[in-house]
Parts: structure tokens; sequence; C-alpha cells
């Protein structure tokens, strides 16, 4: 198979995002019980989480504790929840997907989400030693997270040098796959049984090349979507000017 410059998504990607959830969740709670007194917070945001609801979780938890969800409050334990330094581990298979990978094997990563919060995930797990190029949107600027293609233009200028073909490995079709397909990378939609949300692709042009449910499975769908298709189109677009990160 030629080689291909695999680039990656994050969240339920690499890491699991319910990991970071409850990570936060016990930051935002240790600070509650150690400064207020209250115990409690994190195992009922966990629940409300688990049980499917996903916003005002903060709200919700200071209620059935019977503490009055002050809006300065929950401000607060959001701030906590987004800039805490999270207990997070790559999945099994990303690990050893990115361990095995031979010497000459550059891959990177765009992620959106605040930046602070998704550097501190880079860090935790320790992808700025294992990645070689990442791009982090929301540093971007206001509108250029994903479907907007400055970060896969970003990264069209970083691999052109190279002359080999992108993939772009994410879980959301909804944003994630419409772009790259558009500027002629191949795309795998990465359907975890553990993530924490389940898209849905609003047109065929949102749908990914293919799917697979693990990380262990990549190399063979990639060489299978080029054996389908005979060629792969490379890409040469050179653009600057963005906050970006090289190992």
């Amino acid at each position: 198979m030629l080689p291909i410059r695999v680039i990656f998504d994050l969240d339920d990607t690499l890491y699991l995002e319910r990991d970071f959830a409850r990570s936060g969740f016990a930051a935002a709670g240790d600070w509650l019980h150690r400064e207020l007194n209250i115990p409690g917070l994190a195992e009922t945001c966990q629940r409300i989480f688990t049980a499917g609801r996903r916003s005002r979780v903060f709200n919700e938890a200071l209620e059935l504790l019977r503490v009055e969800a002050d809006p300065a409050l929950v401000d607060l334990l959001v701030d906590i929840y987004r800039t805490h330094e999270p207990t997070i581990a790559l999945t099994a298979d990303a690990a050893r997907y990115l361990a095995c990978r031979p010497r000459d094997f550059l891959a990177g990563l765009i992620t959106d989400g605040p930046s602070g919060t998704q550097q501190a995930k880079v860090r935790a797990l320790g992808l700025e030693r294992a990645l070689d190029f990442i791009v982090y949107t929301d540093a971007l600027g206001h509108g250029y997270g994903k479907p907007h293609p400055r970060a896969f233009e970003l990264v069209e200028a970083w691999a052109a040098p190279y002359g080999l073909p992108l993939a772009y490995v994410a879980d959301n079709p909804s944003k994630d796959f419409v772009t790259p397909r558009e500027r002629g990378w191949w795309t795998v939609q990465l359907d975890r049984p553990e993530r924490v949300n389940h898209f849905t692709a609003p047109s065929a042009a949102h749908e990914a090349h293919t799917r697979i449910t693990s990380l262990d499975e990549l190399d063979a769908c990639l060489d299978d979507l080029q054996s389908a298709s005979g060629s792969i189109r490379t890409t040469s677009h050179r653009h600057a000017g963005a906050l970006v990160a090289f190992r």
C-alpha cells in the first residue's frame, strides 16, 4: 500500500470522552467538598451524565444536592471542569496503533473544543510526543471549527513536501468528513461502541468512505480503500498563518 498520512480526531477517537467527563466531575466535586464542605457532586453529575443528560449537568446536580444553583457557582464549576488536568488514557487500540507505527509514519491531529481543554487532554495522553502535527481549531479564531476548511488546509501545507495522500479518522459524520472528502482525503469513521454521542450524517456527502469500530482495523481498511480505487489523489495546497503544534 502507498503510505498515507493519517490525521486523527481526538474525542472518542483516541480516548473515550466519558473518561474526561468523569475526571472533570471529580475535579469539580473535590473543589466543592474542600471549599464549601458539600460532598457528592461528582457522583451525582456522573449519574446524570450516564443517564444521557449532557446539558446543565452542574445545575441539575446542585439541585439534587439541595444546593442553590447560583450562576456564579455553576460558572466556577464549569471552569474547573474545563481547565483541570485530566486523568485520561488512550484507548488500548489507539495505544497499540501509535506504538507500532513505523519510524517513517507521520501522523497528526485536528481537534475542536476549547483550546486549553484540548491541550490538557493532549498532554495527559502523551500525544505531543506521539504525533507530529496538531491543529487546535479553537486557536484559529471564532468560526474555524470543523467543517471549516482552515484546519485541513494547514495539514495539507504540512504534508505537501512528503507528496503522500491523507486520511482523516474521526467519529462525527455531522462535521468531520464532508470537508476532507471534498478535498480528496480518505475518511474513516471510528464508530466505538463506548462513545458518548451517536451521530447521524445530515447527507450522503457527510458520510465517511468507510466505518470501523477499532483502530486495529485501520490499516486493513486503508488497504481496502486504496485497492478499490486504484489510486488516491494527493493534496498540495499550501496555507499559513495559524496556531499549530509541531513535534
